[in-house]
């Protein structure tokens, strides 16, 4: 742990996470604050027993057990990847008001596809509740003021006709699973929703149609059924429902489209973000933060110039702004192809801005969030394959020093305080779970911090992987790094099939942690291969020049820092140089499409959702600016460049088996970028190829059938080309006995 700073004293009178964790006083008031909990829920554990004895009213299910981890089982169950459908994912977690419980939505499949539900954990017995049983989706929960009801956000039917129904709306409910009710009824449906913090009132984002005024706007009303590129627009509409009169009044009638919006803790402003239209692509660039004061009807809009004007790209995606405890100070997001990513505080006051100086160049990669009532300001970073909380405070016109909080190896998520700002939560995963929350008072050490849930109890008793940061040298010298995984009980000595599975993005990173996936993570290493998950240049968490170096080198040194780290896996006695193969999706996909052109190392290959050609990706993808950022110009600008960059210009010389995947409505990379690989590849080249398109899929696969089916294919395809199975596996007729 960091020694405490100058930032302790910004909130030194504050029962808050960050003073108590900067601070060598905090295991005896842990001690203190431990044993009156102890006496509270001693108090409470009759009345919480009879509850829980008695089905709440409207719960379709008993409750659940508590989640008590009992004596450490023996892991026995080797991983199939039916397994992968059994795993529940916990996300949106939110403290009570007084800390008594955490409400939060689990997605788990059910049928073809994800079923996402809302759930309560009471925070001293660990008992869970499940709430919702629903394919509704329901999502954002949000605790009333006085902890008497959860808010969230759903597509459920009433029971009676209602034609507002069945569209997302406002709902609520109570913790014990009673009095379901819808709030909000939008003839078509909302977009997003806050709760005044004095609960009182509900805000909420809808959308109208909108014309905009200019030479055309008759014609474009005429055809009203025809899809415009510019000119008609979703324009946003903000809401106030009074939850004492039940009376709505409309607050904002915008003429842009509002992507997102947050409510001051004041109540008497609104920070939006809006963009000329509804199009993807503007928020790159194009999007700005508006702050819209509710009484005097008023927009301002904050000087852009830090991130736009002055900052290394002007295609910046603005995102998730938030209010500080005095509604003065309003961060803000912003995300850069190839760049850094930073955050930004606007001071409405003093009508100025500045970038947060970041601790050890760590990656932005959200959530954000401000502490209740003082000026602390938290978010949570990468580096260096882990996903780490960072915290830094306001005082007196300037930043303080970021503190990062060390999560003893897990990676942080995502995190919560509760209303009072005493209780803090944090959702993180390990190298042997998958997702859960931990809790505890918000003056303690990041240890003492208990595990509040066990979503997936079964991943007790499966081989697990031994998952290993590993580092080697590239090419020119640079030290790049990677995520290993190896079979479960694996013993050096024996080269394995290795598959090298290469992240999207290229602005991500594979953090150190176990991940079950349909690209490829756990599911190999539980058949015997060894997974390799390389950070080539261009990844997150490892400082601003690394990430930047791949600016105007992709299909260069980002291949130079794959290729040498199978040589390192080979050399180390890992890998078998003859059963090598490679799979990735998104950014990942391109490289394997440049691989193939590059080297014939691999025995096969998985191209997801892969570019072929850069120009044509500016031409029809629906964020050009990364093509630009990362090419450093436009296709008439870096004509050379691009081509040098793209994948088709060197095709001839692929020989590699190619499995191509894609998404039929994939509007990122669209489906002819797979169908031109494919074509050069099948048609052309005579290489073993197979394209498969997924009906209706967009940049992700989320149906069952889909993730099964890739996985299947990908297994199968490796299995055929890499391993030699299923070669004249026809049985031979037996002979006949006389």
């Amino acid at each position: 742990m960091h020694k405490p700073t100058t930032l302790s004293g910004i909130i030194a009178q504050s029962l808050l996470l960050i003073t108590f964790l900067l601070s060598p006083h905090a295991d005896a008031q842990t001690k203190k604050t431990q044993k009156a909990e102890k006496s509270a829920s001693q108090k409470t554990s009759k009345t919480q027993k009879s509850a829980a004895q008695t089905p709440p009213t409207k719960a379709k299910k008993p409750t659940p057990a508590p989640n008590k981890k009992t004596k450490k089982q023996r892991r026995t169950h080797t991983i199939q990847f039916k397994d992968y459908f059994s795993l529940g994912y916990a996300f949106g977690g939110v403290v009570s008001p007084k800390g008594k419980h955490v409400a939060y939505t689990e997605s788990r499949w059910q049928g073809a596809s994800r079923n996402i539900d809302l759930w309560v954990v009471n925070t001293a017995t660990r008992r869970r509740q499940r709430l919702t049983f629903s394919k509704a989706a329901d999502l954002r929960p949000q605790w009333s003021a006085d902890g008497r009801w959860i808010y969230f956000m759903s597509r459920r039917k009433a029971k009676k006709s209602d034609p507002a129904l069945g569209k997302r709306q406002v709902w609520r409910i109570r913790p014990d699973g009673g009095r379901l009710m819808a709030v909000t009824r939008a003839p078509k449906g909302i977009h997003a929703y806050q709760l005044s913090k004095d609960g009182r009132y509900v805000y909420y984002k809808t959308a109208a149609k909108h014309v905009q005024k200019g030479p055309f706007q008759g014609l474009r009303k005429q055809f009203s059924k025809l899809r415009y590129a510019h000119g008609t627009l979703r324009a946003g509409r903000i809401w106030r429902l009074d939850l004492e009169s039940w009376r709505t009044k409309l607050i904002l009638k915008s003429t842009r489209a509002i992507n997102e919006f947050q409510l001051s803790p004041n109540g008497q402003k609104l920070a939006l973000l809006t963009a000329p239209d509804n199009k993807l692509i503007s928020n790159e660039g194009w999007s700005r933060l508006d702050i819209y004061d509710i009484k005097s009807q008023k927009m301002y809009t904050p000087d852009a110039s830090l991130w736009r004007k002055k900052a290394p790209s002007p295609y910046g995606w603005l995102e998730h702004p938030r209010w500080s405890p005095d509604s003065n100070i309003v961060s803000l997001h912003v995300g850069y192809d190839g760049y850094p990513p930073e955050v930004y505080f606007v001071l409405l006051k003093e009508k100025r801005s500045f970038k947060l100086k970041r601790k050890e160049e760590e990656h932005y990669e959200g959530p954000s969030k401000w502490a209740p009532h003082v000026p602390a300001f938290c978010y949570v970073g990468a580096h260096k394959a882990r996903k780490h909380l960072y915290c830094t405070g306001y005082r007196r016109g300037k930043q303080m020093p970021v503190e990062k909080v060390d999560f003893s190896g897990r990676n942080v998520q995502d995190f919560a305080y509760s209303g009072d700002g005493k209780k803090f939560l944090v959702l993180a995963d390990g190298q042997d779970f998958l997702i859960d929350f931990f809790f505890g008072p918000a003056f303690v050490s990041p240890k003492a911090l208990k595990r509040l849930t066990r979503i997936n109890p079964q991943i007790d008793t499966w081989k697990l992987p031994t998952i290993k940061k590993i580092q080697w040298k590239s090419k020119d010298g640079s030290i790049v790094e990677g995520i290993l995984e190896l079979p479960p009980g694996y013993k050096p000595g024996k080269p394995l099939p290795l598959v090298v599975i290469l992240h999207g993005g290229p602005t991500w990173s594979v953090k150190q942690r176990f991940r079950f996936s349909y690209a490829g993570r756990t599911i190999f290493a539980s058949k015997g291969w060894a997974t390799l998950s390389p950070n080539y240049r261009g990844s997150t968490g490892y400082g601003d020049t690394f990430l930047t170096q791949l600016i105007g080198h992709k299909n260069d040194r980002d291949i130079d820092d794959i290729l040498t780290g199978v040589q390192a896996m080979i050399k180390l006695g890992i890998a078998d140089p003859k059963k090598l193969a490679m799979m990735g999706w998104s950014n990942g996909g391109y490289l394997v499409n440049c691989l193939i052109t590059k080297t014939n190392i691999f025995k096969a290959a998985s191209s997801g959702a892969g570019v072929f050609d850069l120009s044509m990706q500016w031409m029809i993808e629906d964020t050009p600016g990364h093509v630009i950022n990362f090419n450093k110009g436009l296709p008439w600008q870096r004509s050379q460049q691009l081509q040098k960059a793209s994948p088709l210009y060197g095709i001839h010389k692929a020989k590699t088996p190619t499995l191509i995947h894609v998404g039929q409505k994939d509007p990122r990379v669209p489906v002819a970028h797979s169908q031109g690989l494919y074509r050069s590849l099948y048609k052309y080249l005579k290489v073993p190829s197979q394209l498969l398109i997924y009906p209706g899929a967009y940049h992700g696969l989320s149906k069952r059938s889909h993730r099964l089916a890739k996985i299947k294919w990908d297994i199968r395809w490796f299995e055929y080309y890499v391993l030699g199975k299923h070669k004249g596996s026809k049985k031979k007729p037996s002979k006949k006995k006389k």
